[in-house]
């Protein structure tokens, strides 16, 4: 037997130079990726800016509109009442301009004004409170200007001195009312 040893060459080192120029590739293609990277999220950063600005700018708008809507709706919130009380006032104005009315005709002419004034706050949901002689007294809607002793329960009403109102379910004025005593 023959002894054929061939040996191999161990592979050969890579150039200094070839090395060097590997790195150099891997950093160019490196460097390119950062690169596009970077503009990638520049122009994602500038997008949101703009998105950012836009809505600070809608929000801007919407905030001033309803600044506006809340001071008209100040400035003008009572246009309704005011128009609806209006005929009172004409009504009133007619009566007056009238010299030789008789007692009559100013009763006729003062009925007519309190209906039509009735008419206008119930329009604008300003209702009287004028509670019944015997109905419960209700704190909330009333104020006991007097007791007095009666048959009655507790508590009741007797009289009204004086209506009371609500406006949208909302005391405006309680009703003004003598109340009975406790037994």
């Amino acid at each position: 037997m023959s002894d054929h040893s061939q040996t191999n060459p161990a592979p050969s080192a890579p150039a200094p130079e070839e090395v060097e120029a590997a790195m150099a590739a891997h950093a160019s293609d490196e460097l390119a990726r950062l690169q596009g990277e970077l503009v990638e999220l520049k122009a994602k950063s500038a997008d949101l800016a703009d998105q950012f600005l836009r809505a600070k700018a809608e929000a801007e708008n919407a905030r001033r509109r309803a600044e506006d809507e809340v001071s008209k709706a100040r400035k003008f919130g009572i246009e309704s009442f005011a128009e609806s009380l209006l005929p009172v006032a004409d009504s009133l104005d007619a009566a007056l301009a009238i010299k030789e009315a008789t007692p009559q005709q100013l009763r006729e002419g003062a009925d007519a004004t309190l209906r039509q004034l009735t008419s206008a706050l119930e329009r604008n949901k300003v209702v009287a409170i004028n509670p019944a002689a015997g109905a419960k007294f209700d704190p909330h809607q009333h104020q006991a200007i007097s007791v007095v002793p009666a048959e009655q329960e507790a508590n009741t009403v007797v009289a009204v001195l004086q209506k009371g109102y609500v406006i949208a379910e909302r005391v405006l004025r309680p009703a003004l009312v003598t109340v009975t005593a406790p037994k």
